[in-house]
């Protein structure tokens, strides 16, 4: 079957199967995973101020904070099993990221084995393969969880850094260049800053960040 039969055929699928947007529980009609006042809603935007960098300058990408569409989405692509919201999350990241960064791969933080086999795949994945597709580079699956953590969720603030200390390490080879880091969520930011970490002990690069909502 070509792309464009496929593309029909999903087309024609959606609007025979009544589903609502996980943003605002409209019906979504012929959409894919948001529909278009959800998408319009979500403006991303380049922050230079978090945990995540030392120096004040552009590293991080975020739908802003965690609530409304955003979290609405995030927590129907987290729990409720509807993955194909990551795709249009991941473009709208993806579409904001500055020519000037040069990303060369994009890594998403992983779930430890026996959560991502519970949920049946990693959100984060999801996302920065949406990213890395729109970007034209590489996903690289180059982080592991070394051992199992309490939700971050489920933390105090003060202890959601010591959860994750020594949490990941890299397992894969990354291309020379800038790396853009993806999860779903940052609060405090400890899960990036575990990951930053671990990539960094592995050699030096230049990192850059993009989460749905903070």
């Amino acid at each position: 079957m070509s792309p464009d039969a496929r593309s029909t055929l999903g087309d024609w699928l959606r609007a025979l199967l009544p589903r609502p947007c996980p943003g605002c529980g409209a019906q979504l009609g012929t959409a894919a995973g948001l529909c278009a006042a959800c998408r319009a809603a979500l403006r991303v935007r380049t922050e230079s101020h978090s945990p995540l960098s030392g120096r004040v300058t552009p590293h991080l990408l975020s739908c802003g904070p965690y609530q409304g569409v955003a979290r609405r989405s995030v927590r129907a692509l987290k729990y409720g099993g509807a993955r194909e919201v990551a795709v249009p999350l991941g473009e709208l990241l993806a579409a904001a990221v500055p020519p000037s960064w040069n990303v060369a791969a994009v890594v998403p933080v992983p779930l430890h084995p026996a959560r991502q086999r519970e949920r049946g795949y990693n959100q984060a994945e999801l996302l920065a393969r949406a990213i890395a597709h729109r970007l034209g580079v590489p996903c690289v699956p180059a982080l592991e969880r070394t051992r199992a953590t309490a939700q971050q969720a489920r933390q105090q603030v003060g202890d959601r850094q010591a959860n994750l200390a020594g949490a990941f390490r890299v397992c894969g080879a990354l291309p020379p260049g800038t790396v853009l880091l993806v999860d779903d969520v940052a609060t405090t930011g400890s899960t990036l800053l575990a990951c930053r970490d671990a990539l960094l002990a592995a050699g030096p690069r230049e990192l850059r960040y993009a989460v749905v909502a903070r």
